[in-house]
């Protein structure tokens, strides 16, 4: 975006709407009667998008998340059952043994610096991508808008809503209790959990925290989670190298932030009857949170 533009921008809008200064004037939205984003014009073009509320409770059943923890090295995909797998990041490095039909990517980070992995993710037309606002716009700008043949979904953080008012961290129980499909932990007010994605998705510093919050929208009811380690962060993922290797941010918030939003993620999912199964044997997620289990010996 233009300096001159961004300059424009801040001289007309308050600082608590400064989240949305590399997306205007080119970014054009309408909303439907939930708050989600149904619309979408990227310089002047429309960019179409799946509706969040056709996908409500269009899926049942089980799920494979995939994260991207060094411990999906000791998994022998070929002994899991044909599960709908959703991917966050780099779990597309395992597309050749698992079919996904939903992936997250909320990086932007990410976006920047993995080009021929998201040229095959977006070039798939059975995928459903849900990204920010923040992410099309990259993606646009990287590949345009015609190579982008997956569906994508719009998601939102609640305290960044595009064209409205930030919500600062530490305000969030106070500005959101009264809202009715939000659910806040014990432990730390303003960690939150949403079971309406349509009117914003709360982060708690991992994208699992937010696909967690989409598949229950979606539906689903047993949630079978690998590579969540959150351990061992200076070793690198499991698809990368010592060399290859992006920043990690999760080790300083692991005990403030992660551990308790993973507690409250439990305690919320369980008043849906949805189950989650932390495949990562070794996990730094308690067992009390998500139960434990070896992959060989859930999918005997």
């Amino acid at each position: 975006m233009g300096t001159l533009t961004k300059q424009i921008y801040r001289y007309t809008h308050p600082r608590n709407m400064r989240h949305n200064e590399n997306l205007w004037p080119y970014v054009k939205i309408k909303r439907d009667g939930t708050g989600a984003i149904t619309d979408l014009f990227y310089k002047g073009q429309r960019f179409p998008l799946v509706n969040l509320s056709e996908l409500k409770n269009s899926f049942s059943g089980e799920a494979l998340l995939i994260a991207t923890g060094p411990s999906i090295n000791n998994i022998d995909f070929s002994l899991i059952p044909d599960l709908p797998a959703a991917g966050v990041n780099g779990a597309w490095h395992l597309s050749k043994w698992l079919d996904f039909k939903l992936y997250v990517i909320v990086d932007m980070i990410f976006i920047d610096n993995q080009h021929e992995l998201l040229e095959e993710i977006i070039a798939n037309q059975n995928i459903i991508l849900f990204t920010t606002m923040h992410g099309i716009v990259r993606l646009a700008n990287k590949f345009s808008p015609e190579n982008i043949c997956c569906c994508v979904a719009v998601i939102e953080d609640k305290c960044f809503p595009i064209y409205q008012p930030t919500i600062n961290r530490d305000e969030v129980y106070n500005k959101l209790h009264a809202h009715k499909n939000i659910d806040f932990s014990s432990e730390n007010k303003n960690i939150a959990f949403s079971h309406d994605i349509r009117t914003g998705i709360f982060d708690a510093g991992t994208v699992v925290y937010w696909t967690l919050q989409i598949l229950a929208f979606l539906g689903f009811k047993k949630i079978y989670v690998a590579g969540l380690d959150m351990n061992n962060f200076s070793s690198p993922r499991f698809y990368e190298n010592p060399n290859s290797m992006l920043p990690s941010f999760l080790e300083n918030k692991l005990q403030d932030i992660i551990i308790p939003a993973f507690k409250l993620a439990s305690d919320s999912l369980k008043q849906v009857n949805t189950e989650v199964i932390n495949l990562s044997t070794k996990s730094a997620i308690p067992a009390h949170i998500f139960p434990k289990m070896d992959y060989r010996d859930v999918f005997k």
